[in-house]
């Protein structure tokens, strides 16, 4: 995994620190890696240090081959820098890492909590709200019909901050995987989600700090910036838009919660 996180020439360590395209340049407050291996789940190491000064995540990296993982920097938004509140989250065989925030976390936190479902409460244990979006998904089905279950869950968490008057936006971009299929969102509910980029080729390799795809399919990467300056292999995700990627195939749709986009406050006319 070294190849992908450490050598492009704005590899994900490097965003950890100077991020181009991120609110937050600096994302220091922990990091977290998901990988898929023999076993029926997926392999989970998260830590408080910054991806930059972790000698043990290079180390882990240079060993570690997967057919699919994730990889995540925080900065928190105000939640506290602890293990348990890093990303990837995990529940089975799924992942789920997310950028950005719910607005007004600390207002509408109890509500959604108490909206997971009983099967999934149990197993939450950081204060995020990107967890709760995690548990949300899959209590509305992630695992028998992704597209539905962002649809839901995105449109009950607008529902939720309209109820509480909520005065700051829904800003999302984060993906979900079990291993075999991946799907991606870029949403907001002012037009300004954080930003989504995905690659694709049948093979991938990186010389000099740039990422070469070699024509064909097979391999795609998701990613919140590309990882290096070569414009041509990296595409934009648009807002409102799901991105899935299974099989070596990648589709994107124009995405609509359910009940539509729900204005905030200060929105309205």
């Amino acid at each position: 995994m070294d190849t992908l996180l450490f050598k492009p020439g704005n590899s994900l360590i490097r965003q950890s620190l100077s991020a181009q395209r991120s609110i937050v340049p600096t994302n220091g407050d922990g990091f977290g890696l998901g990988w898929y291996g023999d076993l029926p789940y997926p392999g989970l190491f998260r830590d408080t240090m910054p991806a930059w000064n972790d000698a043990n995540l290079r180390s882990l990296a240079e060993q570690i081959r997967a057919t699919a993982f994730f990889a995540h920097v925080r900065a928190s938004t105000g939640t506290a820098t602890t293990r348990l509140n890093c990303h990837p989250f995990r529940w089975g065989r799924w992942l789920f890492m997310h950028n950005g925030k719910i607005g007004c976390w600390p207002q509408v936190k109890r509500e959604l909590e108490h909206r997971i479902s009983e099967e999934f409460y149990p197993f939450r244990e950081g204060t995020t709200d990107s967890e709760v979006l995690f548990y949300l998904l899959l209590g509305h089905g992630l695992a028998t019909d992704p597209h539905g279950a962002f649809e839901r869950a995105i449109g009950e968490v607008l529902e939720v901050m309209q109820r509480h008057r909520v005065t700051e936006p829904l800003r999302i971009a984060c993906a979900a995987t079990d291993g075999r299929r991946t799907i991606a969102l870029r949403y907001s509910s002012d037009r300004q989600a954080p930003s989504l980029f995905f690659g694709r080729g049948c093979d991938i390799w990186v010389e000099e700090g740039e990422v070469h795809f070699d024509p064909g399919r097979g391999c795609v990467l998701i990613l919140s910036e590309p990882l290096d300056q070569v414009s041509a292999s990296w595409s934009e995700v648009a807002e409102a838009s799901l991105l899935t990627v299974e099989a070596g195939q990648v589709s994107v749709a124009p995405f609509t919660p359910v009940g539509g986009h729900v204005a905030l406050p200060e929105a309205v006319a």
